[in-house]
């Protein structure tokens, strides 16, 4: 079992091809440093493929995955400059392609 810690969404649109080590490179240059037992996800430009680099403080993990129809929730570069930080519930909300950022008024019923 991979611990994380922390989960921060890049909203930069990466190219898929691309591999741990490109995706650390972006993470540092975004943040300065890549931290231990934090998770770092990316998306291509259409939002129809996800990777999540995770650091363990001694390598790297790379995950990978595309939803089979429709595309993953992701904000706009232009919108958010600097990486979000996400809860877990919305990290499991947002991979399996639900409104993660609607999480808290999703929670209670105001009107039938």
């Amino acid at each position: 079992m991979i611990r994380i810690d922390a989960l921060w969404l890049c909203t930069k649109p990466m190219d898929m091809r691309a591999g741990a080590e490109r995706l650390l490179a972006h993470v540092v240059h975004a943040l300065g440093s890549a931290n231990a037992h934090h998770g770092y996800l990316f998306a291509n430009a259409r939002a129809t493929r996800i990777k999540m680099i995770a650091h363990d403080g001694f390598g790297g993990w790379c995950a990978a995955r595309r939803l089979n129809v429709g595309h993953f929730v992701w904000p706009r570069e232009i919108d958010v400059v600097r990486p979000i930080a996400l809860t877990q519930a919305q990290f499991d909300a947002l991979v399996v392609g639900l409104p993660w950022q609607r999480l808290p008024e999703m929670s209670t019923i105001t009107r039938l």
